[in-house]
């Protein structure tokens, strides 16, 4: 038996931030990361939407890129204090995600981190509050999805954290709050939402509820993803609906190893975070040549359905080309060694790496199955930008 769950409700359209003057509640906490919400005005405009709703409202400002599990146990212990029967979470990847986290932990005090690090092992969540997720960014999806993604810093891993109970009552995809990236993170969110879509329609857990999902979002990223980085905002608007239908899909299809690899990477190396969105632009072509051995047939849909023809072989060759040409317009580097991780510390560090990326809860439904070993040498065509042939 299988599962396709999402949202209760979602509200979507310039000013859907304003169903937030309707919603039944008493106590709101509002999670927010750093300060481009509060810059913007959309902080203050969340804020009095509740209290118009007649909901007294707390703060819990200032979570990172990247949220660590130190954040999350904060954020717990402030809703344990504070009692909210709703949880706000306003922003990019980071804060929403972040408070997924933090919600189990203040309805389950008990709990620990590696209880939740076992994929679909929540405790049953809405004993005490409900959630709604805002999001200002066009990429993670996470107000869709029943994911959440929390870096150890001290092992320098990211978790994904998978369970159905995280996915958002109420999710706000208000295309105003979008407006305010800046070029690089466009880049990025976008070809995360690329990368959600291609695994999510490869994935061994695909099916005809997910499957519509993914090819729609890939279709409008092909076309609108460019120009919105060009600051087209029509095409912005157009982008952060797609990344929500990626969202949708991935939330029940699941991922691949490109999400196993980036989660592993992104806080590995001492030269700097490789931001989430930019290691999936990277890994992507090359995965796509793994497990094109797999499932090429797949792949060459996609290709097909943004108007590229020929055999399945083909149709993979040019799906990878149409992918550099929009990592290389949105100046994304082609390697890892283009993006300045140091030679000496890769060497030293892949072996590792691979055997954790191998271990992600993400590699379980990639199409083609992959060891510490291939792993290893998958990761080194991406270091060198060498030909995957294996």
């Amino acid at each position: 038996m299988m599962r396709f769950t999402l949202p209760r409700d979602m509200y979507y359209g310039n000013g859907a931030v304003d169903v937030l003057k309707t919603i039944k509640g008493k106590k709101a906490i509002v999670v927010v990361g750093g300060g481009s919400m509060k810059r913007f005005g959309f902080l203050d405009k969340v804020v009095n939407n509740l209290k118009e709703a007649g909901i007294e409202v707390q703060l819990f400002e200032g979570v990172e890129p990247d949220p660590s599990v130190e954040t999350v146990m904060k954020g717990a212990k402030a809703m344990q204090e504070f009692e909210p029967d709703l949880i706000v979470a306003l922003g990019g990847g980071s804060p929403i995600d972040a408070a997924k986290a933090m919600w189990a932990f203040y309805e389950y005090p008990e709990v620990t981190f590696e209880d939740l690090i076992t994929p679909f092992n929540f405790p049953e969540l809405r004993q005490k509050a409900k959630f709604v997720a805002i999001s200002s960014t066009s990429g993670t999806a996470t107000e869709v999805t029943a994911f959440s993604v929390i870096t150890d810093y001290h092992k320098g891993i990211k978790y994904p954290l998978a369970d159905f109970n995280i996915t958002p009552d109420i999710a706000i995809v208000d295309p105003e709050l979008a407006k305010t990236m800046p070029p690089k993170l466009v880049a990025h969110t976008g070809m995360d939402a690329l990368t959600h879509a291609i695994e999510a329609y490869v994935s061994t857990l695909h099916s005809p509820f997910t499957d519509p999902l993914a090819i729609k979002a890939i279709q409008m990223v092909n076309s609108d993803l460019v120009p919105s980085y060009n600051e087209d905002m029509n095409a912005r608007e157009q982008m952060h609906y797609a990344q929500c239908l990626a969202g949708q899909a991935f939330s029940n299809a699941l991922l691949g190893i490109v999400h196993s690899m980036a989660h592993k990477t992104g806080a590995a190396f001492s030269t700097g975070h490789i931001p989430h969105g930019c290691a999936n632009a990277i890994y992507l072509p090359y995965v796509i040549k793994y497990n094109a051995k797999n499932c090429a047939d797949r792949y060459a849909e996609i290709a097909r359905s943004i108007g590229i023809h020929g055999t399945d072989k083909e149709c993979v060759i040019g799906l990878c080309n149409r992918i550099d040409e929009l990592n290389k317009s949105m100046d994304i580097p082609k390697t890892l060694k283009d993006f300045g991780i140091i030679e000496e510390e890769f060497k030293e560090k892949i072996a590792e790496i691979s055997a954790n990326a191998v271990a992600d809860a993400c590699t379980g439904s990639n199409p083609r199955e992959i060891t510490p070993e291939v792993m290893e040498k998958l990761f080194t065509c991406i270091y060198y930008g060498t030909e995957v042939d294996f």
